[in-house]
Order: structure tokens, then sequence, then C-alpha cells
């Protein structure tokens, strides 16, 4: 199955005050095994950052002033998750500003099949902080490079994160395995793998002996 690890980093909060997607990060993952196809990119949010949210990802308007706009990227971004289901902590927030940034440019809402992990992990440890970092210490993931939240990092962490809430295991390459079915494969006639060890002249006169000693005592008692 194919399915898209995906994050957001936003000017603020709430669309509802006018605030804007700064960056977008996505990890595409098959039967949860990562496939090197990544989708990422800064925005210009034609407004400024503000503070809190300066705080978080540490984006400057200088910075997000120089670039691409949301509808410059709009359908690599749409193309990129067509048909694939998308894995988001917290989807309502990320979704809210992505339907936002799509309304504006007169496009529809994205309509994916949704898996929120933060409602997975609201699930299975209720009452628990279930926090993107805490889930990494529960996990013990490693998300030391997480100084800021950046997109890409994020969907990193959050992908070894779903896997673990999902009780699955990433799959694990065995080399000696590897090399017993390449050897078995270069040798088809083996058919017994056990290693066989013949017995000394003198360890056998001593079993003959052992087993005429014992032969005695169980008939004569």
């Amino acid at each position: 199955m194919i399915e898209i690890v995906l994050d957001t980093e936003t000017t603020g909060l709430k669309v509802k005050e006018g605030h804007r997607i700064v960056e977008i990060g996505c990890i595409e993952l098959n039967n949860l095994i990562p496939t090197k196809k990544t989708f990422h990119c800064y925005l210009n949010p034609q407004r400024k950052v503000s503070e809190k949210a300066f705080e978080v990802h540490g984006y400057t308007d200088d910075f997000l002033s120089k670039q691409k706009k949301f509808e410059e990227i709009a359908e690599d971004f749409l193309n990129f998750i067509s048909g694939k289901r998308l894995i988001i902590h917290n989807a309502e927030f990320d979704l809210s500003h992505l339907n936002n940034e799509l309304k504006i440019l007169g496009k529809e809402k994205i309509n994916n099949e949704i898996v929120d992990t933060l409602i997975l992990a609201r699930d299975k440890f209720p009452g628990s902080s279930i926090s993107l970092d805490a889930l990494c210490k529960r996990y013990r993931i490693d998300n030391s490079k997480r100084s800021k939240h950046t997109a890409l990092i994020d969907c990193d962490l959050l992908a070894k994160v779903y896997i673990n809430l999902t009780d699955q295991k990433e799959p694990m390459l065995d080399f000696q395995t590897l090399e017993t079915i390449k050897n078995q494969a270069d040798n088809k006639k083996i058919s017994y793998f056990k290693k066989v060890i013949d017995i000394s002249e003198k360890e056998l006169l001593q079993h003959q002996e052992f087993l005429k000693t014992n032969l005695k005592k169980n008939f004569f008692n």
C-alpha cells in the first residue's frame, strides 16, 4: 500500500486569522518502507510569521519572501498525493490550512483517505501525552535533530511513530538468512544440513562397556 506521511508549517495556528502555509513536507511509504520519493517546499505566505510560529520553526519573513507561492507548486503537490492515503499527526490542523490554500485558488478540498496518528495515539494511550516528541520518547525514536519543527524531519519521525502505533515492525535484513538462501540456491542437492561427527574407536568401546554395565544392573535389580 502506498501512503504519504505529510506535515506542514504555518505562519500561525488559525486559518480564520489569515494564517498561511510556509512549508510542506511529504515522504512516500510503500508497505511502511520509505521509497525515497519526497515532496518538499518552502512557501511565501504573503504575510508576516507570528512570533509563536517563528519560535516553533524559525523561518524568517525575509527568507520566506524569496520562496515560491502556493499557486506555483499546487499541481505538483496534488499530483504527488493523488490517490494515496495520508498519514498526518493532528490532521485537522494541516488539512484546514491545505484546504484553505486550495480554496484561495478555487480548487476542491483534499479528499484522500486520512489516518490521524494523534487519534491513534489517543486511543492507544488515553490520558498520556501524545505529542510527536512524547511518542518518539515512548518508542525510543531518536529525535535529537528536531531542535526546530521542520516538515521533512517531522515526517521522518512520524513515519517511525506510525509503524509503532500500528504494531508493525520495519523489515530487517537478516544477512545470515540471505547467505543460507544463496547457498541453497547454488547447491540444490543439499538435503541434510546438520553437522555429522564421527566417534572414535575408544569412544565406541567406552559406550559398549557402559551399555553392558547398565544392562546387568537393570536385569538383576
